[in-house]
Parts: structure tokens; C-alpha cells; sequence
């Protein structure tokens, strides 16, 4: 399946929550991660990720797209994918 991640968490767990996502999925943009996973990884992936969080304050989005053959995307601008800026 196709899944897009998107989060808003407080800074000092940025980095955390970034290299979580990083070990399943593609960095696209600020805060937004997708890419294939199984549901055996996406549901691990979750588990870790609400570990990670604070979810008083935090936030995590996914969009799950059973059939990508729905989905069409395009974008416009500087493509992002280097996660070295954030460590």
C-alpha cells in the first residue's frame, strides 16, 4: 500500500520522529514522508512513532492509499529527499 505521513511535533522531537520515518519511508517534504510499505511495517512504523510523541502537544496525519492506481500526484518547485540538512 501506499501511505503519506505527515506530523507537527514539537522540536525537540523532530529529529527523533524524522529518523523513525526515514528507517520506512521517503522524506518528500517539511514534515511529510511517503512511500510502498507493507501493513506490517506501516503498523510498526505507527507503534514507534506514537512512542516517540507527545500526544498532548503533537501531531501525526496518515493517509492510507489502498490502490495507488488512484492516486495522481504532481508537484511544482524544488524537489526535496536530502535528509542530511536536519542532523
Amino acid at each position: 500500500m501506499f501511505v503519506i505521513i505527515t506530523y507537527d511535533v514539537n522540536v525537540k522531537r523532530v529529529n527523533k520522529v524524522c529518523k523513525k520515518l526515514k528507517e520506512y519511508l521517503t522524506w518528500t517534504q517539511n514534515s511529510v514522508f511517503e512511500g510502498e510499505i507493507t501493513k506490517t511495517q506501516f503498523m510498526k512504523c505507527k507503534s514507534e512513532l506514537e512512542k516517540i510523541i507527545d500526544p498532548d502537544v503533537d501531531s501525526l496525519y496518515y493517509y492510507v492509499v489502498e490502490n495507488p492506481k488512484h492516486l495522481k500526484k504532481t508537484f511544482v518547485g524544488a524537489e526535496k529527499g536530502d535528509m542530511d540538512i536536519f542532523f
